[in-house]
């Protein structure tokens, strides 16, 4: 029997969006504590869209390049239940940051035209050694800027033996969901700008259909 897809919706920023994210039936809600990005929400939002989170389903704070103070300050107001580093951050300093809040963390690798195969699994390799709080890889595209990227990147430079363990991002849509669950088989997929009306405001058609499309590919062989 195929595994469940995790499906994480990030960049949420309003009570309702958060509401229709948990109705549609995500594992995981991504919130984005980058100043410079569209969807920030400081600690103060964040921890009343958390309010009526209901169990079972997973918190998830985005930092880039945070630094130990700003990350003990946003998780003194926000209970995030896991961290996502998609900055420059060095696996020595994620587990550095986790350590200093107790918790489990994702890193972010951004993947160039140029990577390879070994690439990832050296990085992986790495990190895990590193920390006994690293969860695994989140793999996205690499973009000038921080954040997401919403482009997909060649998803055949996924060893099959890490595919297993990684959260698959960047470019993700309605209309490549199932494709990319089918081809890759991640753990988890993310996914944020393919399923709004504008940044930071999802789209609930979208977001039921995303959903459907992960779904549709878990019941394939």
């Amino acid at each position: 029997m195929t595994m469940r897809t995790k499906i994480k919706i990030c960049g949420l920023t309003r009570p309702e969006d958060v509401r229709a994210v948990v109705a549609a039936g995500a594992d995981a809600l991504g919130f984005v504590f980058y100043p410079p990005s569209p969807r920030y929400v400081t600690p103060e939002a964040a921890a009343q869209l958390l309010r009526n989170l209901p169990p079972f389903v997973v918190s998830v704070g985005l930092f880039v390049n945070a630094t130990e103070d700003e990350l003990l300050a946003t998780l003194a107001q926000v209970p995030l239940q896991l961290l996502q580093f998609h900055g420059d951050e060095t696996a020595e300093q994620c587990h550095r940051l986790a350590s200093a809040v107790n918790r489990p963390f994702i890193r972010a690798f951004r993947v160039k035209p140029d990577t390879s195969p070994e690439d990832l699994l050296e990085c992986e390799k790495e990190y895990r050694a590193a920390s006994p709080l690293f969860n695994g890889l989140l793999l996205d595209t690499f973009v000038d800027s921080f954040g997401g990227s919403g482009k997909v990147f060649d998803w055949s430079l996924i060893p099959k033996e890490l595919a297993p363990l990684v959260v698959l991002s960047g470019g993700l849509s309605v209309q490549n969901a199932t494709d990319a669950v089918r081809r890759v088989r991640p753990f988890a997929v993310d996914i944020s700008s393919g399923v709004e009306l504008a940044k930071g405001i999802k789209d609930v058609a979208k977001l039921h259909a995303f959903v459907d499309a992960v779904r549709l590919a878990d019941h394939q062989d």
